[in-house]
């Protein structure tokens, strides 16, 4: 099953949450950040949200930073998204 965005929706998967610290330190599952640098796995048409035009500016494969608590959780065969509107990215990460 593959997931198409509507308008200025954003699907991305989540990058795995860091399980050392910078000195060593083993995290366990509780103790790690949700992560909030995704990668894009599809982006919506873009079009006319709210009586205004958008442009999408962001596309499959691009690396992102979002806000921490943006967008809706699913799962699909087994791996999990989320999916955002394109006002919750922050930046593209190079």
């Amino acid at each position: 099953m593959t997931i198409k965005p509507l308008a200025d929706r954003v699907v991305v998967k989540l990058t795995e949450a860091e399980e050392t610290t910078k000195s060593g330190i083993i995290l366990t599952g509780s103790a790690k950040e949700k992560p909030q640098i995704s990668e894009v796995v599809a982006v919506g048409p873009g079009g006319i949200v709210d009586g205004n035009k958008v442009e999408m500016y962001v596309k499959a494969g691009d690396k992102v930073l979002t806000s921490k608590y943006a967008g809706t959780e699913v799962k699909v065969d087994g791996v999990e998204y989320t999916i955002i509107k394109q006002e919750d990215i922050l930046a593209i990460v190079e």
